[in-house]
């Protein structure tokens, strides 16, 4: 898979990605430089890799509750807020970002990062993705959250990456969602192939 989206990226933009920044609820980090090695030898981009953690017990509030300078309207702690110290991993590179103002943030875990990003850097990113309109990302397609307007509280990435797997999901289970048959042994029915993209669509986020 990772080969095929460098793939389409050079077809799209003739040229190869001079870096590449990785946000995923779980990845392996040695997909995107074995992907690379096989399309040319000696290329290997530097890579990031974020874990992205929305399911946890952290919430932010405001340290004066009503103020107007460190609160909205709805008495939330102000969209773009970033806290990396106190609550963080004291060595690691990690950081909790409330990037659409409500108190509960999401935590962003830097796995490996060969661009060398500075704290402040990467998180200004971070944040800047989650309201971007335009901004292209490697499945050549807009990075922000189409079903949204507005900021969102996970970085647009992650959250397609959880559509498409939702509905790869449901082409794969839906013969047994319906009730699919069982052999006489009571073993599942073999689940089937996903279908082929068909052309018309296969640049364009249908998963949407």
């Amino acid at each position: 898979l990772c080969r095929e989206l460098l793939l389409s990226f050079y077809k799209a933009t003739n040229q190869k990605p001079h870096r590449i920044i990785f946000y995923r609820d779980g990845v392996s980090e040695g997909q995107f430089s074995q992907a690379c090695a096989s399309l040319e030898e000696g290329y290997l981009p530097p890579t990031t890799f974020v874990v992205v953690q929305k399911r946890h017990h952290t919430r932010l509030f405001p340290e004066v509750h009503g103020s107007r300078d460190l609160t909205d309207r709805s008495g939330n702690i102000l969209p773009g807020t970033v806290v990396d110290k106190k609550i963080c991993h004291p060595t690691e590179f990690d950081f909790f970002l409330c990037s659409h103002g409500t108190s509960r943030p999401t935590h962003y875990h830097v796995l490996f990062d060969e661009n060398h990003f500075s704290a402040d850097d990467l998180q200004r990113l971070t944040n800047n993705l989650c309201y971007t309109r335009y901004a292209h990302c490697l499945l050549l397609v807009k990075c922000s959250y189409a079903r949204c307007t507005r900021s969102v509280s996970v970085v647009p990435p992650a959250y397609y990456a959880h559509l498409a797997a939702f509905r790869a999901r449901y082409y794969m289970e839906s013969d047994l969602s319906d009730g699919g048959s069982t052999s006489a042994g009571g073993s599942r029915s073999v689940v089937r192939q996903l279908p082929l993209i068909k052309q018309n669509v296969q640049e364009v986020m249908f998963f949407c």
